[in-house]
């Protein structure tokens, strides 16, 4: 077993202890459980996934069929995300911002208590994309977290449904980072739960299988034809963005696409993550456990793909709501 992935277990293992210890003292885990459902599994979502899913029949980037072996694996963790991630993510956003208000009392800006929300939402909401940034870019430069980012990584045959393609380990990083801009400039306030399920939207569509590059509007979000170009095998050190574009171009990791640019490969070189494209590939379900399982397995050192590096080229310059789709 791979001692740093076991660590990443315990460390999510007590943030949800933390999450579920305080809810059950205040009656609340169920109501908390039923929100967080309510905001990462609403119709909205539901509706944007059904809605893209056919625009990909129509306009697809690369063509395929309905039910080629990606889809089909794609579709297993639509269904482990809505019965162990949403849970998952809407624990840990409660633990982290318990262990964070509890034991960093003084990050918390009074100050911004008497702002206007039209202010503030905004200003979080950019601030906790920053923070998801940051966590995002330590998935692929620390190689304890790659082991789990790589299977999101793995997909070669990418669709609307691969956002929900993620360990569920992956999930921590990004929750704990993003919970202090929430806790420092929002003490106590709410986050309208529509605006984090817009979020989770955007962040949704940019997987999906078609050649959108949003026009102008894709400079400042990222656009599927943007993030496209960090699935591709030889630029995952590029355009890391969740949503907004802003973090890429400060840190000059932005690689915008050009209307007519062709459609590249995607996934892992070498496959070092088993994948359903191979021939030798198991059954759906017993694959989901596979990969699920791969991080734990001490024999394979995480790789990072050498586009992670700093110099990699670029071409430009709930209240907590959950990532699972960097």
């Amino acid at each position: 077993m791979a001692p740093s992935s076991l660590a990443v277990a315990a460390i999510t293992g007590l943030i949800v202890g933390v999450a579920v210890a305080d809810l059950i003292r205040q009656s609340r885990l169920e109501t908390v459980l039923s929100a967080g459902r309510a905001e990462l599994a609403a119709p909205l979502l539901l509706a944007l996934v059904v809605a893209t899913g056919i625009c990909e029949r129509i306009w697809p980037a690369e063509r395929r069929p309905l039910l080629a072996r990606g889809h089909v694996q794609d579709a297993c963790y639509l269904a482990l995300h809505a019965a162990i991630v949403i849970p998952l993510m809407t624990l840990l956003s409660v633990g982290a911002a318990d262990l964070v208000s509890s034991n960093l009392p003084w990050i918390e800006l009074g100050w911004t208590r008497h702002w206007p929300g039209q202010l503030v939402v905004p200003l979080t909401i950019v601030a906790m994309d920053g923070a998801n940034w940051v966590a995002h870019y330590a998935d692929h430069r620390l190689g304890f977290l790659w082991r789990f980012h790589a299977l999101h990584h793995s997909q070669e045959e990418l669709s609307v449904l691969t956002s929900f393609r993620a360990h569920p380990l992956m999930h921590t990083t990004g929750f704990v980072l993003a919970t202090f801009p929430v806790v420092a400039l929002m003490p106590g306030r709410p986050i309208a739960p529509v605006l984090i399920t817009i979020y989770v939207c955007i962040g949704t569509l940019q997987h999906a299988n078609i050649s959108w590059t949003f026009g102008p509007a894709g400079r400042v979000i990222v656009s599927p034809a943007y993030h496209r170009l960090h699935h591709a095998r030889d630029s995952q050190g590029v355009n890391l963005g969740v949503v907004f574009t802003v973090w890429d171009v400060v840190a000059r990791r932005a690689r915008f696409p050009a209307r007519g640019d062709g459609v590249g490969s995607t996934g892992l070189a070498g496959r070092p993550v088993p994948v359903e494209q191979d021939d030798r590939a198991r059954p759906a379900l017993v694959l989901v456990t596979e990969q699920l399982l791969e991080p734990f397995q001490a024999r394979r050192r995480a790789r990072l793909t050498r586009t992670d590096s700093p110099r990699a080229p670029a071409t430009a310059m709930e209240r907590w709501p959950a990532l699972p789709h960097r």
